[in-house]
């Protein structure tokens, strides 16, 4: 620092006014300074304002405040606040000011030089703790009547100086340390804030997609509303009143229905002739019902009837060998309709050539068919010997898996099960009903066989079985079983009027992996004489799946929630009694049809969004 000036301010109790002006050091003091030389050469100009030894008072003085406006410099006590300024041609160039907390840690506070670890600059201190420069503590000490620290003014000798072994001296600031914790508390919050934040936006692109979702299936339904527009306009040359006496179409109904807990609205209201079976292609939007011609000889014929405009009716006449239809199902994959008949026969016909694609002959009376959910090639036939068959559509030769159930009771009822772990890799599983009760036969894999399912033979005679296709729901209703009087060795059964309803239970299962458990119950009026009864399990029309069932005794559909089957409302055909329920869905509309004697009612109501 050769050619620095340092102006140090005293801390005394005496008003002095400021003297203005440049010297040949560009120094301005307020009080008398002593100058002294640090072990670089330098110049340091230093206060002294201690009262004197005879008289002056060793404490340190209380705390002051100076200032030299001119300077831009405030100090404390004894030696505070320095302002350095460089020499030469440029004196009046302001280097830097640094405060109380810099000086202490890094420079010697007499000549504003950093001490060192070693050497005539060496770190050292008083008694009272103060830090200086080897050299320059010396110095200060070595004048007469200097024998008092710079800053405190407690008295000290020489040899009361003690080095200091460091490589750095550095003070901590309370306060810079106070605000590097607040610093680091308000980076903590940011960070939590910022992972709220980003579960926020998880789940606001999970509702953005379910949104798209959305739009996207009411776009395709306003293109099915056109569509049927379209095909309406053409139907209709002109005038609506011409056609105000037809029922109004599946694809009419209402977006929102009417409040309280009924959701089903009746679309549908015709009158069918001989049919005791139907079905719905949802992607050709027809009816298909199995029905027997009246009359001698008259044969059986599938009718086709539209659900769109004024029901427009086509007949598919069966073949003669085919005899009564025991079963119909519709294919999930659309267009082909399959029927088991009570001629030995497995048919699959097209409802859109009319014509029939493959008939398998069976070695028995067929009762009951499925579809396989999972390969639209797959066909299966429950027989009246309780032996189910397997087919594959892509050999028409014969079946291609055989299994027999439990017992040699007729399969009056069949489902295909979702593919999962309870029939091995590979295998495919069957849900049957039969009079003995409940059976799952699995084909292929490594579980291959017949299983019944616990506790369902000692129920009563099944009579009906419903599953879907959204759920792990499975229901089945019972009546009860024959009693037998016996008296004097010969046996008489003990029976009801023939054609009535009684008392009989609905049980119901779901299914977890390979088992069953049974979660609710219920009586209800069953036929005890007809089998089996039909019903259907309902999905995404309420909350929960529901159960739809024929009350015999009061001759309507049921709707009763799962798995409580608690009762939320009755559909009332026109007609008894009532053969075949069956559900499904076109759009976003459920459908539950009801096929009576001679009349047949579609019950519809909206599906929900989110099932």
């Amino acid at each position: 620092m050769a050619g620095r000036a340092i102006e140090l301010l005293p801390t005394s109790d005496h008003d002095e006014e400021e003297q203005d002006g440049d010297d040949a050091a560009g120094i301005t003091i307020t009080t008398s300074p002593h100058l002294i030389n640090d072990n670089h050469g330098n110049e340091v100009v230093v206060v002294d304002d201690s009262p004197s030894e005879d008289g002056g008072d060793d404490a340190a003085e209380p705390e002051r405040e100076c200032s030299s406006p001119e300077k831009g410099v405030s100090c404390n006590k004894g030696v505070s606040t320095a302002l350095v300024k460089g020499g030469g041609d440029d004196d009046d160039e302001l280097l830097g000011e640094f405060n109380r907390g810099e000086i202490d840690g890094l420079f010697c506070p007499i000549c504003l030089e950093a001490w060192t670890s070693g050497g005539d600059h060496h770190a050292c201190c008083l008694p009272c703790g103060h830090i200086y420069g080897l050299s320059c503590i010396k110095k200060w000490l070595g004048r007469q009547g200097s024998h008092k620290c710079p800053h405190c003014k407690q008295k000290c000798r020489i040899k009361d100086i003690r080095l200091l072994y460091a490589t750095r001296l550095v003070a901590i600031d309370g306060h810079l340390q106070k605000r590097v914790q607040s610093s680091e508390a308000k980076c903590s919050s940011l960070e939590k804030k910022n992972a709220d934040w980003g579960k926020k936006e998880i789940e606001w692109k999970k509702r953005e997609a379910d949104l798209r979702e959305e739009v996207q299936y009411l776009k395709e339904r306003t293109s099915d509303l056109k569509d049927l527009l379209e095909d309406m306009e053409r139907r209709v040359s002109g005038s609506s009143a011409s056609n105000s006496n037809y029922p109004r179409g599946v694809d009419s109904i209402p977006s929102f229905h009417g409040g309280g807990s009924h959701k089903f609205e009746m679309q549908m209201d015709i009158q069918i002739q001989g049919a005791r079976l139907f079905g719905v292609d949802s992607s050709n939007k027809i009816l298909v019902f199995a029905r027997r011609l009246s009359g001698m000889g008259g044969g059986n014929v599938l009718t086709k009837v539209s659900l769109i405009s004024d029901h427009e009716r086509e007949d598919i006449h069966l073949a003669e060998n085919t005899k009564a239809v025991k079963d119909l199902k519709v294919s999930p994959h659309g267009g082909l309709v399959l029927l088991a008949s009570l001629g030995k026969k497995l048919s699959v016909l097209s409802t859109q050539s009319n014509n029939t694609v493959i008939t398998y002959d069976l070695p028995a009376s067929a009762w009951s068919c499925s579809w396989d959910i999972c390969n639209s090639h797959y066909l299966y036939a429950g027989l009246q010997n309780g032996t189910v068959l397997q087919f594959d559509m892509r050999q028409t030769a014969k079946h291609v898996g055989s299994l027999t159930g439990l017992s040699d009771k007729l399969v009056h009822t069949m489902h295909t099960l979702q593919s999962d772990s309870s029939c091995g890799s590979g295998g495919r599983s069957i849900l049957t009903a039969s009079a003995l009760g409940l059976c799952q036969l699995n084909f292929g894999g490594s579980e291959e066989g017949s299983y019944l399912i616990p506790e369902s033979d000692k129920q009563g005679v099944c009579v009906s079985l419903a599953c879907s296709n959204y759920s792990d729901y499975i229901t089945a209703s019972f009546r009860p079983k024959i009693e037998v009087a016996w008296e004097m060795g010969v046996s008489q059964p003990v029976l009801n009027a023939a054609g009535q309803a009684t008392m009989g239970n609905h049980i119901v299962y779901t299914k977890m992996g390979a088992a069953y458990q049974k979660v609710g119950a219920s009586y209800g009026n069953v036929s005890d004489v007809r089998m089996p009864i039909r019903c259907a399990i309902v999905d995404r029309v309420y909350q929960n799946p529901v159960f739809a069932c024929v009350d015999e005794l009061r001759s309507e559909v049921v709707i009763q929630e799962l798995p409580s089957l608690t009762v939320l409302e009755r559909l009332k055909p026109q007609d008894t009694p009532i053969y075949d329920v069956k559900y499904s869905s076109i759009s976003s509309s459920g459908l539950v049809g009801c096929l009576s004697d001679n009349s047949f009612r579609l019950y519809s109501a909206r599906l929900l969004l989110y099932p």
